[in-house]
């Protein structure tokens, strides 16, 4: 099948989701600016990023209800409200303003991901279509995008705040394309007292799931430039390469996935991604010069592509209709522990241990969903 009829399906969650790949992929790529301009070691840098999933958490919680209560202009609304929030750390002065910037920033994205996650699923079982392999495979490649464009805007000498500014304003207009007619998400909070525990353990392994593969990609896109610039002596332009390179691949891996989830059982998809990704970020860890360790992130992307969007259509196709935007909201909300999570605890390991051992902490984790994936199988 053309890819051209899924994106009209989902054009509104594409503009979202690629919307916050171009505000993350511009921001991991200028990290060790935004390091240096802050003056803080990794361990530090790994404290002030904690700021993003406490605010998070909390967003995420009223999701449901925010998204509820914003109606058809839910997707628009916090696609611009997350653009409008990386306007703000590259021009922080101070490290208390920085961590306040980046609680927006992640109070924001936690919104958005969990009301646009909720309508690709919603999508998908209206439609009979999988699309939830296209929006994350647009996030990867507009994150790739924008951390190519942020490497060469490094090269030619802008500041954090000027990339920053410049992506998030860009984020902005993007914003427009995700207003639909009829874009309510129906099903996001609970109706005529229906019991909560009718969710049952889905969401729950689902997002555990979720929750370690975000935060391997997350070990390699936030940490990978670092990775290149300090532990193997690469330039600016080489560290930027880092999470492109993880992107692009994650993005046209998650497009071949796009089709390949008709033929292989949702089950095997996820094991066999879990054992690649893990076997990518041990090449990551054990590399000795930039190019081996981008062998280990186009290893480790290739993996980790599909065990998101996968674990995310089976909650959504095993979850009640009347309850399935609920459920995915609730996988949401436990796997982007990892997606922000993810950075800091990954940050404390670097500080205490070295970025080789944090890539290995996230080999580790990738094989905990040897075990869930079955398990999230029985429950379709």
């Amino acid at each position: 099948m053309s890819l051209l009829a899924p994106a009209r399906i989902a054009r509104a969650p594409l503009a979202s989701f690629s919307a916050m790949g171009l505000v993350w992929g511009s921001f991991a790529a200028v990290l060790p600016d935004t390091k240096a301009m802050l003056g803080v070691t990794e361990a530090q840098l790994g404290l002030l990023m904690l700021a993003a999933p406490i605010a998070a958490v909390s967003a995420m919680l009223a999701a449901p209800h925010t998204g509820t209560l914003l109606g058809r202009l839910a997707l628009p609304a916090a696609t611009l409200a997350m653009a409008a929030a990386f306007l703000l750390p590259g021009l922080s002065p101070t490290l208390w303003i920085f961590a306040l910037a980046f609680a927006a920033c992640g109070a924001t994205t936690g919104t958005l991901d969990v009301l646009m996650n909720a309508r690709v699923a919603v999508l998908e079982n209206e439609r009979g279509l999988h699309l939830m392999n296209l929006c994350h495979a647009v996030y990867s490649l507009t994150y790739a995008a924008a951390a190519l464009g942020t490497g060469l805007a490094r090269g030619a000498g802008w500041t954090p705040g000027m990339i920053l500014v410049a992506t998030g304003l860009t984020a902005g207009l993007i914003a427009l394309a995700a207003f639909e007619r009829d874009g309510t998400i129906r099903g996001l909070t609970r109706q005529n007292g229906a019991a909560h525990s009718a969710l049952g353990l889905g969401p729950l392994i689902g997002g555990a799931i979720v929750m370690i593969a975000f935060l391997s990609e997350n070990a390699a896109e936030s940490w990978s430039a670092l990775h290149i610039e300090r532990t193997l002596g690469g330039s600016p332009t080489q560290g930027s390469l880092g999470p492109a390179v993880i992107a692009i691949t994650m993005g046209l891996a998650r497009l071949a996935g796009q089709g390949l989830i008709a033929h292989i059982s949702p089950a095997k998809l996820l094991r066999g991604g879990a054992l690649t990704a893990g076997l990518g970020a041990v090449i990551a860890a054990s590399a000795v010069s930039p190019p081996m360790a981008y062998a280990g992130f186009i290893v480790m992307g290739l993996g980790a592509s599909v065990i998101a969007p996968t674990a995310f259509s089976m909650v959504g196709r095993n979850a009640a209709p009347e309850a399935r935007a609920r459920a995915v909201a609730r996988a949401t909300l436990f796997g982007y522990f990892g997606y922000f999570f993810g950075p800091p605890t990954l940050g404390f390991i670097a500080g205490a241990f070295g970025l080789r051992a944090a890539f290995g902490f996230a080999a580790l984790a990738l094989l905990s969903v040897l075990i869930l994936a079955p398990l999230m199988a029985r429950r379709g």
